[in-house]
């Protein structure tokens, strides 16, 4: 199964003006169809790295969510960026054209003026929609401008979206949901943990290890060294399908009690299916 990838770009990010809210959001809206974020990466605004970090995203069969920097502004290098990764030109979208001259005509009526196509402000606007060759459309529900998909040489896909959250999380939503419903694992399996007061993860280690060779799940161990409630612990679990982390679960509360482990409460959530 495709693993899916997060990529942010933007100096507004790694300088601190803005705080990255995609990556929280993103994580929901995979976690909601039983899915969950593979990797993360955040990038500035400099052509060269954007142009590596999408190659090695476009050469890997992972599915990848690109935030930011496809206006049309000198600082905005995604669309050229996205095209030099893969070799190819870029070249106005007719789809895109549309949508663009369509939401210049909505802006017209809205200002009382009539639509000049000809006007300076509104050729440059066409440019949002030039695109590297073999882009397929993502619609925009806030104001009609695109984003846009590339397929790679490696199986998987980057989805390009704006930056602006009140755009990119509907447009996400939509790639998610038309383009890989057969992904989607809302009954994916089950999470199930227990609080191991003041324990020592190296202690936990080789129990951890037995129980995932046991049993067809994965074993997660969360230390804490300040908790205002429990102190120093370690929220040890495991997920996966649900018949085996209810037989997983059981031999891991055997060990901890075999090692007189002085455990606190229990927890249990629905799992996402492996990024």
């Amino acid at each position: 199964m495709s693993s899916f990838g997060l990529i942010i770009i933007g100096d507004e990010i790694l300088s601190g003006k803005r705080q990255d809210k995609h990556m929280s959001q993103v994580i929901q809206l995979l976690q909601a169809r039983g899915l969950s974020l593979a990797w993360c990466q955040l990038v500035g605004d400099d052509r060269q790295r954007i142009t590596r970090t999408l190659q090695r995203a476009f050469e890997s069969d992972d599915i990848v969510f690109s935030c930011g920097g496809i206006g049309a502004t000198p600082d905005d290098h995604t669309r050229q960026c996205a095209g030099a990764a893969l070799g190819r030109e870029l070249e106005l979208h007719p789809q895109a054209r549309d949508l663009i001259e369509s939401r210049m005509r909505d802006l017209a009526a809205e200002q009382g003026v009539p639509f000049d196509p000809s006007r300076p402000d509104n050729v440059h606007r066409y440019n949002m929609g030039v695109f590297p060759a073999g882009a397929r459309i993502i619609p925009n529900p806030y104001n009609k401008i695109p984003g846009f998909s590339l397929d790679g040489p490696g199986g998987g896909a980057v989805h390009f979206v704006p930056g602006f959250p009140v755009m990119a999380w509907p447009m996400i939503e939509w790639v998610l949901d038309e383009l890989y419903p057969q992904l989607h694992q809302i009954d994916a399996g089950l999470e199930k943990s227990v609080i191991v007061m003041g324990a020592m993860e190296a202690a936990l280690t080789p129990l951890m290890e037995r129980i995932e060779a046991a049993h067809p799940v994965k074993v997660f161990s969360l230390p804490s060294v300040d908790h205002p409630q429990w102190g120093r612990h370690i929220e040890l679990g495991v997920k996966g399908a649900a018949a085996s982390v209810e037989q997983a679960f059981g031999a891991l509360q055997a060990g901890l009690r075999e090692v007189g482990a002085q455990l606190g409460p229990e927890m249990v959530r629905k799992a996402a299916a492996p990024g």
